[in-house]
């Protein structure tokens, strides 16, 4: 009988949830996985990131990308947060996926004024191009997360264990 393998997935903790949070606040860019329309294959883009005032995820994307085209057709994707340090294993140093779902907002919508005002915030050369026409803000709504805390730190995370 072969020996079971222990799950490498901890309790979710203070400490975790703490890291989750700050991951997510911290970052300005992130690695977006989509699913390719054309081709069912994984796509993975380097996109800005903000966040809305209440924590969500944003993102200020063109129609004329393909990950934008993607997200219109299958809106759930995936979102990397966290970049190694200077020094050491680029591996040790924490980092989380979330699971989120695209939810693009329409100019016109009530939301979008002051959400692009908070956007340019945290992005301020976004002020070039975020009135072109073709440039969406998008929240990417969290539906799960795992975060890996460095090595033998995994957790699975809620969006309540996120503040979200």
């Amino acid at each position: 009988m072969a020996d079971k393998i222990p799950s490498p997935i901890r309790p979710t903790d203070d400490e975790a949830r703490a890291l989750g949070r700050t991951l997510i606040d911290n970052a300005r860019f992130g690695a977006l996985g989509v699913i390719d329309p054309e081709t069912n294959a994984p796509m993975v883009s380097r996109i800005a990131v903000g966040t809305d005032d209440t924590g969500c995820p944003v993102t200020l994307i063109s129609d004329l990308s393909h990950h934008t085209k993607a997200l219109r057709v299958l809106p759930s994707a995936s979102l990397l947060l966290g970049e190694p340090g200077e020094k050491g294993d680029p591996l040790t140093h924490p980092r989380i996926t979330l699971q989120v779902k695209a939810d693009f907002l329409s100019r016109n919508c009530k939301a979008f004024p002051d959400l692009r005002t908070h956007y340019l915030e945290q992005h301020p050369k976004a002020k070039l191009y975020i009135d072109f026409t073709d440039f969406q803000l998008v929240h990417l709504r969290v539906t799960s997360a795992m975060l890996n805390g460095g090595f033998g730190k995994a957790f699975l995370l809620k969006p309540s264990d996120l503040n979200l």
